[in-house]
């Protein structure tokens, strides 16, 4: 058994974790399908959150059957599991396009969780990642934004394929989190995430801008359905997405409602 925790520093609501970064730090305790490196291609994991992840709390993990389970109180926060299936990724947007694209960000004006990590206008240079994705063109479903890892969200494990650090695996999946949220109707309705499957073909270099790309992709009652893919400097992908998203009482969760 070990332990999962949630630093304050990465919360979505004020008083929990943001999804992205539980999901992503779960599965990186699944050694059985890491990359020996620790840096290379990572496989499609597939992350279900059960219940709001709590803050600078141990949430003991176990893990059977192929299934790494973290909970709280005795019933589970966040499964995670390896799933055999393919991601479609978003298709990509050049870097001009997506920084010219933040100036839309719905979150300027509208933000139902200003502090969040990954999207959050209240968060610092240096601290929040600030993926402000915005549209990037009439009739283009697509929203993008520009992102260059800090060198404060480092990969801790020491280990690399080459020489370079980068995010941990944590910080990648957090990147690809949020935007989903917003190319999906969360200027309509306040929305968390369920789950997410994401796979990293390589962790993103610090300091080296990228360029994160959404997409709506349907919606079903309080279900919304969207993916999202990160991408180099030199257009290659990074890591792709694809998550559920799930309507919620914004008095449950801390935040405001667009209505």
């Amino acid at each position: 058994m070990t332990e999962l925790i949630v630093p304050r520093r990465f919360c979505g609501p004020p008083d929990s974790g943001n999804g992205g970064w539980t999901a992503g730090a779960l599965a990186a305790l699944d050694d059985a399908d890491a990359p020996a490196d620790r840096c290379g291609g990572w496989p499609a994991i597939e992350v279900s959150l059960r219940q709001p992840p709590p803050l600078d709390t141990p949430l003991p993990v176990t893990v059977e059957a192929g299934v790494t389970t973290a909970s709280y109180g005795g019933a589970p926060v966040a499964t995670a599991k390896r799933v055999d299936r393919t991601l479609t990724e978003v298709a990509p947007v050049e870097p001009a396009a997506a920084a010219a694209a933040e100036a839309s960000y719905p979150g300027h004006t509208f933000h139902p969780f200003p502090t969040c990590f990954a999207c959050g206008t209240a968060r610092e240079d240096g601290d929040g990642l600030r993926i402000f994705p915005g549209p990037v063109d009439a009739g283009d479903e697509r929203i993008a934004a520009t992102w260059t890892p800090h060198a404060s969200l480092h990969e801790d494990w020491h280990t690399y394929g080459d020489e370079h650090p980068r995010a941990s695996v944590a910080v990648t999946w957090a990147a690809l989190d949020c935007i989903g949220g917003w190319a999906g109707d969360l200027t309509e309705r306040l929305m968390v995430l369920g789950r997410m499957t994401a796979r990293v073909d390589d962790l993103p270099v610090i300091g080296e801008p990228h360029v994160v790309v959404g997409e709506g992709r349907g919606r079903d009652g309080r279900k919304t359905f969207t993916a999202s893919t990160l991408y180099d400097s030199a257009g290659r992908v990074v890591a792709a997405a694809e998550h559920t998203w799930i309507a919620v009482d914004p008095a449950l969760f801390g935040g405001r409602s667009p209505r």
